[in-house]
């Protein structure tokens, strides 16, 4: 019934670098969530975008994707980004939903606009891109369309 104390020491030894491990990545990755004010954006598809996916300014993470639902007047998918409080974005500004690559993730990009007025807390941004659903193309380019 009893193991033998070298087994239970090395079981011991790797649960605690599993748990420093873990830690360790917690607190490095950028995970955390991004303190500010709020923006909406309507959508028509926001495939593969997910609560909490970035939103990036220039490739630099400056918030998080806080929320997501459906307009049922309009049908259009709306999403509430949380944006830090250190960065402000013009009000002709764009955003867009990105993949990350082939098979990676989805992520929302603005395109900051060049206007001097700047969206505030609840401010919408008007201009937006939809998701780009890569098994359409693929399914297009195959079939020749």
């Amino acid at each position: 019934m009893y193991g033998n104390p070298i087994e239970i020491l090395l079981g011991a030894v790797v649960v605690a670098a599993a748990v420093v491990f873990s830690i360790f990545v917690f607190t490095v990755s950028d995970t955390g969530e991004v303190r500010g004010y709020e923006l909406v954006a309507r959508f028509d598809s926001v495939e593969g975008l997910n609560v909490g996916s970035d939103v990036r300014l220039g490739g630099i993470k400056v918030g998080t994707v806080v929320s997501q639902e459906l307009d049922p007047l309009t049908y259009l998918a709306v999403v509430r980004i949380g944006i830090a409080e250190d960065v402000r974005i013009p009000t002709d500004s764009m955003v867009q939903v990105v993949s990350e690559g082939l098979l990676g993730g989805r992520y929302m990009a603005i395109v900051p606009g060049a206007e001097d007025a700047m969206l505030g807390p609840g401010g919408e941004i008007r201009y937006t891109q939809s998701a780009v659903n890569i098994e359409q193309l693929i399914g297009r380019f195959a079939g020749g369309d």
